[in-house]
Protein backbone atom coordinates (compact mmCIF):
# COMPACT_ATOMS: atom_id res chain seq x y z
CA UNK A 1 0.00 0.00 0.00
CA UNK A 2 1.48 2.96 -1.27
CA UNK A 3 -0.32 5.60 1.20
CA UNK A 4 1.90 3.57 4.50
CA UNK A 5 5.06 3.31 2.74
CA UNK A 6 4.26 7.14 2.48
CA UNK A 7 3.38 7.54 6.01
CA UNK A 8 6.90 5.82 7.59
CA UNK A 9 8.74 8.30 5.53
CA UNK A 10 6.77 11.65 6.38
CA UNK A 11 6.92 10.43 10.06
CA UNK A 12 10.27 9.18 10.33
CA UNK A 13 11.37 12.98 8.97
CA UNK A 14 11.10 14.09 12.69
CA UNK A 15 12.91 11.01 14.09
CA UNK A 16 16.25 13.04 12.91
CA UNK A 17 15.95 15.44 15.37
CA UNK A 18 15.33 13.71 18.98
CA UNK A 19 16.08 9.66 18.19
CA UNK A 20 14.11 8.28 21.04
CA UNK A 21 11.26 10.81 20.72
CA UNK A 22 11.14 10.24 16.52
CA UNK A 23 8.12 11.60 15.15
CA UNK A 24 7.43 7.68 13.59
CA UNK A 25 6.86 5.49 16.89
CA UNK A 26 8.88 3.14 15.22
CA UNK A 27 11.28 2.88 12.79
CA UNK A 28 11.52 0.55 9.58
CA UNK A 29 15.19 -0.80 10.31
CA UNK A 30 16.88 -2.18 13.89
CA UNK A 31 16.12 -4.95 16.10
CA UNK A 32 15.04 -8.44 14.88
CA UNK A 33 13.19 -11.64 15.73
CA UNK A 34 10.80 -11.58 18.75
CA UNK A 35 11.05 -10.62 22.14
CA UNK A 36 9.71 -11.07 25.83
CA UNK A 37 9.83 -7.69 27.69
CA UNK A 38 10.80 -8.97 31.20
CA UNK A 39 8.17 -6.50 32.26
CA UNK A 40 5.26 -7.91 31.29
CA UNK A 41 2.73 -8.52 33.79
CA UNK A 42 -1.26 -9.96 34.38
CA UNK A 43 -2.33 -12.48 32.25
CA UNK A 44 -3.40 -10.21 28.96
CA UNK A 45 -5.51 -11.53 26.31
CA UNK A 46 -4.52 -14.32 23.40
CA UNK A 47 -4.89 -12.48 19.52
CA UNK A 48 -8.57 -12.78 18.08
CA UNK A 49 -8.74 -13.51 14.29
CA UNK A 50 -11.01 -11.42 12.24
CA UNK A 51 -10.97 -10.15 8.95
CA UNK A 52 -11.78 -6.37 10.27
CA UNK A 53 -9.47 -4.22 12.02
CA UNK A 54 -10.65 -1.24 14.20
CA UNK A 55 -8.30 1.68 15.79
CA UNK A 56 -8.07 2.17 19.13
CA UNK A 57 -8.75 5.44 20.63
CA UNK A 58 -5.05 6.99 21.62
CA UNK A 59 -7.03 8.59 24.22
CA UNK A 60 -3.79 9.98 26.44
CA UNK A 61 -2.20 11.20 23.10
CA UNK A 62 0.57 9.39 23.28
CA UNK A 63 1.03 10.07 19.34
CA UNK A 64 1.36 13.54 18.06
CA UNK A 65 -1.09 15.51 16.38
CA UNK A 66 -1.05 14.90 12.39
CA UNK A 67 -4.34 16.40 11.30
CA UNK A 68 -4.71 17.93 8.18
CA UNK A 69 -4.36 21.40 7.67
CA UNK A 70 -3.61 23.41 4.61
CA UNK A 71 -0.38 25.80 4.25
CA UNK A 72 -0.32 28.21 1.60
CA UNK A 73 2.14 30.91 0.71
CA UNK A 74 1.30 33.96 2.65
CA UNK A 75 1.55 36.30 0.12
CA UNK A 76 -0.97 34.36 -2.20
CA UNK A 77 -2.76 33.79 0.47
CA UNK A 78 -6.77 35.60 0.78
CA UNK A 79 -9.51 35.04 3.07
CA UNK A 80 -11.38 33.81 0.09
CA UNK A 81 -8.68 31.05 -0.41
CA UNK A 82 -8.51 30.15 3.28
CA UNK A 83 -12.09 29.72 3.73
CA UNK A 84 -12.68 27.15 1.05
CA UNK A 85 -9.95 25.33 2.30
CA UNK A 86 -11.12 25.30 5.73
CA UNK A 87 -14.42 24.37 4.35
CA UNK A 88 -12.71 20.73 3.58
CA UNK A 89 -10.79 20.38 6.36
CA UNK A 90 -13.95 20.63 8.67
CA UNK A 91 -16.01 18.85 6.49
CA UNK A 92 -14.03 15.72 7.44
CA UNK A 93 -12.96 13.55 9.92
CA UNK A 94 -10.94 10.28 10.39
CA UNK A 95 -13.31 8.29 9.43
CA UNK A 96 -14.14 10.22 6.44
CA UNK A 97 -10.20 10.21 5.29
CA UNK A 98 -10.40 6.79 5.94
CA UNK A 99 -13.72 5.73 3.83
CA UNK A 100 -11.84 8.18 0.61
CA UNK A 101 -8.92 6.17 1.38
CA UNK A 102 -11.14 3.10 0.95
CA UNK A 103 -12.62 4.54 -1.98
CA UNK A 104 -9.73 5.21 -4.24
CA UNK A 105 -6.86 1.93 -2.45
CA UNK A 106 -9.65 -0.49 -2.16
CA UNK A 107 -12.58 0.58 -4.48
CA UNK A 108 -9.79 1.82 -7.38
CA UNK A 109 -11.69 4.86 -7.99
CA UNK A 110 -9.01 7.70 -9.14
CA UNK A 111 -8.86 10.91 -6.64
CA UNK A 112 -10.48 12.98 -8.61
CA UNK A 113 -13.72 10.94 -9.05
CA UNK A 114 -13.66 10.10 -5.28
CA UNK A 115 -13.17 13.84 -4.47
CA UNK A 116 -16.27 14.83 -6.37
CA UNK A 117 -18.45 12.39 -5.06
CA UNK A 118 -17.33 13.49 -1.04
CA UNK A 119 -17.92 17.35 -2.25
CA UNK A 120 -21.27 16.56 -3.72
CA UNK A 121 -22.20 14.62 -0.67
CA UNK A 122 -20.95 17.41 2.06
CA UNK A 123 -21.97 20.35 0.07
CA UNK A 124 -18.29 21.27 -0.97
CA UNK A 125 -19.29 23.58 -3.80
CA UNK A 126 -21.47 25.97 -1.70
CA UNK A 127 -21.54 29.19 0.26
CA UNK A 128 -18.06 29.78 -0.96
CA UNK A 129 -17.26 33.34 -2.64
CA UNK A 130 -14.74 36.14 -2.95
CA UNK A 131 -11.73 34.24 -5.46
CA UNK A 132 -10.00 34.96 -8.60
CA UNK A 133 -7.26 34.36 -10.70
CA UNK A 134 -5.45 30.43 -10.90
CA UNK A 135 -3.88 28.93 -7.86
CA UNK A 136 -2.26 25.79 -8.10
CA UNK A 137 -3.22 22.95 -5.61
CA UNK A 138 -0.21 21.28 -5.10
CA UNK A 139 -0.17 17.31 -4.11
CA UNK A 140 2.10 14.73 -3.01
CA UNK A 141 2.47 11.22 -4.90
CA UNK A 142 0.55 9.04 -2.98
CA UNK A 143 -3.62 8.94 -3.23
CA UNK A 144 -4.78 10.69 0.19
CA UNK A 145 -2.77 13.96 -0.49
CA UNK A 146 -3.98 13.57 -4.29
CA UNK A 147 -7.82 13.66 -3.07
CA UNK A 148 -7.40 16.18 -0.46
CA UNK A 149 -5.56 18.14 -3.17
CA UNK A 150 -9.22 17.45 -5.49
CA UNK A 151 -10.93 18.31 -2.28
CA UNK A 152 -9.68 21.82 -2.14
CA UNK A 153 -9.85 22.30 -6.38
CA UNK A 154 -13.43 21.96 -5.80
CA UNK A 155 -13.84 24.22 -3.14
CA UNK A 156 -11.72 26.58 -4.41
CA UNK A 157 -13.46 26.58 -7.89
CA UNK A 158 -16.22 27.31 -6.29
CA UNK A 159 -15.03 30.37 -4.70
CA UNK A 160 -14.14 31.75 -7.87
CA UNK A 161 -10.75 30.99 -8.33
CA UNK A 162 -9.37 28.94 -11.18
CA UNK A 163 -7.51 26.13 -9.10
CA UNK A 164 -5.54 23.30 -10.75
CA UNK A 165 -3.54 20.30 -9.04
CA UNK A 166 0.26 19.82 -9.65
CA UNK A 167 1.87 16.97 -8.03
CA UNK A 168 5.06 17.30 -6.44
CA UNK A 169 8.03 15.32 -5.18
CA UNK A 170 9.30 15.08 -1.71
CA UNK A 171 8.75 17.51 1.34
CA UNK A 172 11.74 19.29 0.57
CA UNK A 173 11.12 20.16 -2.93
CA UNK A 174 6.92 21.28 -2.26
CA UNK A 175 7.78 23.21 0.47
CA UNK A 176 10.54 25.14 -0.87
CA UNK A 177 7.72 25.81 -4.25
CA UNK A 178 5.43 27.18 -1.21
CA UNK A 179 8.03 29.63 0.15
CA UNK A 180 8.57 30.76 -3.35
CA UNK A 181 5.01 30.92 -4.38
CA UNK A 182 5.01 28.39 -6.82
CA UNK A 183 2.44 26.38 -5.06
CA UNK A 184 -0.43 27.78 -3.55
CA UNK A 185 -1.73 25.80 -1.28
CA UNK A 186 -1.41 22.24 0.28
CA UNK A 187 -2.70 19.73 1.78
CA UNK A 188 -0.39 18.94 4.71
CA UNK A 189 0.15 17.61 8.59
CA UNK A 190 0.22 19.84 11.24
CA UNK A 191 2.92 17.86 13.53
CA UNK A 192 5.05 16.31 10.22
CA UNK A 193 5.13 19.76 8.72
CA UNK A 194 6.19 21.31 12.44
CA UNK A 195 8.95 19.53 12.90
CA UNK A 196 10.17 19.67 9.28
CA UNK A 197 9.85 23.82 9.68
CA UNK A 198 11.32 23.17 13.13
CA UNK A 199 14.35 21.47 12.01
CA UNK A 200 15.20 23.18 8.91
CA UNK A 201 14.89 26.95 10.98
CA UNK A 202 16.75 25.73 14.21
CA UNK A 203 18.90 22.54 13.13
CA UNK A 204 18.33 18.92 13.27
CA UNK A 205 19.02 18.76 16.95
CA UNK A 206 15.99 21.41 17.47
CA UNK A 207 14.10 20.26 20.87
CA UNK A 208 10.38 18.78 19.30
CA UNK A 209 7.73 21.52 19.55
CA UNK A 210 5.16 19.05 18.30
CA UNK A 211 3.03 17.06 20.00
CA UNK A 212 -0.19 14.91 20.98
CA UNK A 213 -1.92 18.86 21.67
CA UNK A 214 -3.36 20.09 18.37
CA UNK A 215 -4.10 23.43 19.75
CA UNK A 216 -0.11 23.63 20.78
CA UNK A 217 1.04 22.02 17.59
CA UNK A 218 -0.77 24.27 15.50
CA UNK A 219 0.22 27.33 17.78
CA UNK A 220 3.68 26.50 16.99
CA UNK A 221 3.39 25.69 13.43
CA UNK A 222 2.00 28.90 12.85
CA UNK A 223 5.36 30.34 14.38
CA UNK A 224 7.21 28.51 12.33
CA UNK A 225 5.12 28.82 9.35
CA UNK A 226 5.22 33.08 9.29
CA UNK A 227 8.85 32.83 9.48
CA UNK A 228 9.23 30.76 5.94
CA UNK A 229 6.49 33.12 4.39
CA UNK A 230 3.33 30.61 4.95
CA UNK A 231 0.25 30.61 6.17
CA UNK A 232 -1.93 28.18 7.91
CA UNK A 233 -4.99 26.88 8.11
CA UNK A 234 -7.87 25.37 11.02
CA UNK A 235 -6.67 22.12 11.30
CA UNK A 236 -8.91 19.15 10.35
CA UNK A 237 -10.60 16.82 13.30
CA UNK A 238 -9.37 14.27 10.49
CA UNK A 239 -6.02 12.64 11.42
CA UNK A 240 -3.29 10.51 9.54
CA UNK A 241 -0.76 9.48 12.16
CA UNK A 242 0.31 6.67 14.25
CA UNK A 243 -2.72 4.35 15.56
CA UNK A 244 -2.98 0.85 17.18
CA UNK A 245 -5.41 -1.41 15.92
CA UNK A 246 -6.97 -4.70 17.14
CA UNK A 247 -9.62 -6.93 15.20
CA UNK A 248 -13.09 -5.79 15.90
CA UNK A 249 -13.77 -9.64 16.60
CA UNK A 250 -11.07 -8.55 19.79
CA UNK A 251 -12.39 -5.28 20.27
CA UNK A 252 -15.60 -6.86 20.44
CA UNK A 253 -15.32 -9.78 22.85
CA UNK A 254 -13.29 -7.47 25.04
CA UNK A 255 -15.57 -4.11 24.60
CA UNK A 256 -12.74 -2.18 23.87
CA UNK A 257 -12.47 1.06 22.11
CA UNK A 258 -9.56 3.15 23.48
CA UNK A 259 -5.94 2.21 24.21
CA UNK A 260 -7.18 2.97 28.34
CA UNK A 261 -9.79 0.06 27.79
CA UNK A 262 -6.67 -2.30 26.59
CA UNK A 263 -4.26 -1.39 29.40
CA UNK A 264 -7.08 -2.16 31.77
CA UNK A 265 -7.99 -5.52 30.18
CA UNK A 266 -5.50 -6.79 28.33
CA UNK A 267 -1.88 -5.95 29.32
CA UNK A 268 -0.29 -8.61 30.45
CA UNK A 269 2.04 -12.19 28.99
CA UNK A 270 -0.55 -13.29 26.24
CA UNK A 271 -1.19 -10.29 24.60
CA UNK A 272 1.62 -9.61 21.39
CA UNK A 273 2.17 -6.10 20.30
CA UNK A 274 3.46 -5.90 16.11
CA UNK A 275 5.02 -3.96 14.81
CA UNK A 276 8.47 -2.63 12.41
CA UNK A 277 11.98 -3.69 13.69
CA UNK A 278 12.63 -0.54 15.83
CA UNK A 279 9.16 -0.49 17.73
CA UNK A 280 10.78 -2.16 20.99
CA UNK A 281 12.75 1.03 21.23
CA UNK A 282 10.45 4.07 19.75
CA UNK A 283 9.40 6.51 22.50
CA UNK A 284 5.93 6.28 21.03
CA UNK A 285 5.62 2.60 20.06
CA UNK A 286 6.04 0.17 22.79
CA UNK A 287 7.89 2.09 25.27
CA UNK A 288 5.70 4.98 24.94
CA UNK A 289 2.56 2.05 25.17
CA UNK A 290 3.95 0.96 28.31
CA UNK A 291 5.08 4.25 30.00
CA UNK A 292 2.05 6.25 28.97
CA UNK A 293 -0.59 3.78 29.77
CA UNK A 294 0.87 0.91 31.67
CA UNK A 295 0.44 -1.61 28.81
CA UNK A 296 2.50 -4.40 28.82
CA UNK A 297 2.96 -7.54 25.96
CA UNK A 298 4.05 -11.41 26.03
CA UNK A 299 6.18 -10.99 22.96
CA UNK A 300 6.65 -9.02 20.17
CA UNK A 301 6.04 -9.83 16.92
CA UNK A 302 8.09 -7.81 13.99
CA UNK A 303 6.43 -6.88 11.06
CA UNK A 304 6.29 -3.63 9.12
CA UNK A 305 5.13 -0.15 9.53
CA UNK A 306 1.70 -0.16 9.43
CA UNK A 307 1.67 -2.35 6.09
CA UNK A 308 0.89 -5.90 5.42
CA UNK A 309 2.94 -7.40 7.44
CA UNK A 310 1.67 -5.67 10.50
CA UNK A 311 -2.54 -6.32 9.52
CA UNK A 312 -2.19 -10.06 8.31
CA UNK A 313 -0.57 -10.28 11.85
CA UNK A 314 -3.82 -9.28 13.53
CA UNK A 315 -5.93 -10.24 10.95
CA UNK A 316 -4.27 -14.15 11.03
CA UNK A 317 -4.66 -14.07 15.09
CA UNK A 318 -0.67 -13.79 15.48
CA UNK A 319 -0.88 -10.47 17.07
CA UNK A 320 -3.15 -8.89 19.60
CA UNK A 321 -2.33 -5.34 18.92
CA UNK A 322 -0.21 -3.54 15.83
CA UNK A 323 0.42 -0.52 14.72
CA UNK A 324 -1.05 1.06 11.98
CA UNK A 325 -1.86 4.52 10.57
CA UNK A 326 -5.15 6.08 11.78
CA UNK A 327 -6.41 6.75 7.81
CA UNK A 328 -5.51 3.42 6.49
CA UNK A 329 -8.58 2.89 4.01
CA UNK A 330 -8.81 -1.15 4.82
CA UNK A 331 -10.02 -0.17 8.75
CA UNK A 332 -13.68 -0.48 9.66
CA UNK A 333 -14.70 2.65 10.41
CA UNK A 334 -18.06 1.89 12.62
Amino acid sequence: MATHTRRASVLLLAGVAAAAFALTGCGQAGSSGTEAPATASGAGCAPVAGDQLVVLADDKHLQNADNVIAVANAKRSTPALLAAVDKVGAALDTPKLIALNKAVEVERKTSEVAAQEFAAQAGLATGLSGGSGPVVVGAANFPESKTLAELYKIALNAAGFQATVQVSGNRELYEAALEKGELTVFPEYAATLTEFLNQKQNGKDAAPKASGDVTATVAALKELATKAGLTVGTPSAAADQNAYAVTKAFADQHQLKTLSDFAAKCSGQASVLAGPPECPQRAFCQPGLEKTYGITFGSFQQADTGGPQTKTALTTGKATLGMVFSSDGSLATN
